[in-house]
């Protein structure tokens, strides 16, 4: 059965849980920090301690791809698991892949994160675009089937991204504005909320760009990388009601005991709610 659309229930769970996605970031030095070894058996019981002490209580997880796949095929079965687990508690998964191909190589991506039948289906998955907008149609086409969500790559906190994101195209838009045109019509007449999101950094200030999408907007840059909650409104303005402030290390620092990630990510929400006007 096909799901609802991931955009009612992204609304649905930012409103009941509370707007914060917490990413799951097995980094080396996270690990050792934690007393664990930079293993699998280290990273299993890193993942699974977060799944467990989250997976209930945050509208979303984000598990970074590129710190599982590190380990190969033993690294992936965590992985699978921690997906499926942070799926029963109820938590959606933003799978963090920034895969972008085209043609059956992006098809093939689609089908790893965004078809149900796949051990790695997620409720969403994070994209690049900048092999042109049109190289996403699989995976855009696969998450409509399955009720999936897709986060593209449109304004990144990497200071590196500039060089990319705001060159400007012929009619004088940057390029970050034409993919984030070309959301607003992926998500053009979805209600509560379109399913085709984008990342746009929580550190950047003043944008410079139309964030209407429509859409959800992901934000990393919470915590450690130094934007706070209160400095949502000025960077997305109008369209703040719907960014998911994305944090990672700002609450894993607060491992390994459980209760620790809890309130961490419980004060984050709170001052998220405190920040982000509910209408």
């Amino acid at each position: 059965m096909t799901l609802e659309p991931f955009g009612v229930r992204l609304r649905h769970a930012m409103d009941t849980r509370g707007p914060l996605c917490v990413g799951i970031d097995p980094h080396s030095s996270l690990l050792t920090s934690w007393g664990l070894n930079d293993d699998v058996a280290g990273l299993e019981r890193f993942t699974r301690t977060v799944v467990e002490a989250l997976a209930e209580r945050v509208a979303v997880l984000k598990p970074q791809s590129a710190f599982f796949e590190r380990f190969g095929s033993r690294g992936i079965a965590v992985l699978e698991k921690a997906v499926e687990e942070a799926r029963a508690a109820g938590a959606l998964v933003l799978m963090d892949a920034k895969r972008g191909d085209i043609g059956s190589t992006m098809g093939a991506y689609a089908a790893t994160y965004l078809d149900k039948d796949s051990p790695l289906f997620s409720d969403a998955v994070t994209v690049s675009p900048y092999l042109g907008f049109g190289s996403l149609r699989p995976a855009l086409d696969a998450a409509a089937v399955s009720g999936a969500g897709v986060f593209v790559l449109a304004l990144t906190s990497n200071p590196e991204g500039a060089e990319v994101q705001r060159a400007t195209v012929a009619d004088g838009r940057p390029l970050a504005q034409v993919m984030l045109d070309h959301l607003a019509a992926e998500n053009a007449g979805a209600t509560p909320l379109g399913s085709v999101g984008a990342v746009v950094g929580a550190t950047l200030g003043d944008t410079g760009v139309d964030l209407s999408v429509n859409g959800p907007l992901l934000a990393p840059g919470i915590g450690a990388q130094g934007a706070t909650p209160a400095d949502l409104p000025r960077v997305f303005g109008a369209a703040v009601r719907n960014v998911v402030p994305s944090v990672s290390r700002g609450v894993l620092r607060h491992g390994p005991d459980a209760s620790g990630l809890r309130e961490a990510a419980g004060r984050f929400a709170d001052e998220v709610r405190t920040a982000v006007p509910e209408s």
